[in-house]
């Protein structure tokens, strides 16, 4: 019902910057909140950070200072803006979507962050 896609991951020096980008497209009305996941080679997935519709922001402590998410309900779009990247920033995102209690998840973008 929902489809989730991620693009903006790339390979950065630490301390330089990316932005991430999900489009949300087919029934895209009802989604509570959106948001972001990450999962490092042999590590589980783990939130970074999410937002509601209402606008309310959640992050993960290890990223609340550097990762600010947002979102362009004209375009069913949200955004994760990631400043002073480190090397553990390096993992596989994955976008998340909740709709009628229910999840969705992007196939993931690689950012990897190099020393």
């Amino acid at each position: 019902q929902v489809q989730l896609v991620e693009s903006g991951g790339g390979l950065v020096q630490a301390g330089g910057s990316l932005t991430l980008s999900c489009a949300a497209s087919g029934s895209t009305f009802d989604i509570a909140a959106m948001g972001w996941y990450r999962q490092a080679p042999g590590k589980q997935r783990d939130a970074v950070a999410a937002i509601t519709i209402g606008g309310t922001t959640n992050y993960a402590d290890t990223v609340k200072v550097r990762f600010a998410i947002s979102r362009d309900r004209t375009k069913n779009t949200v955004y994760l803006r990631m400043d002073s990247l480190k090397p553990e920033d390096t993992a596989v995102y994955f976008c998340w979507g909740n709709r009628w209690d229910r999840d969705y998840w992007g196939q993931g973008t690689q950012v990897t962050v190099s020393s």
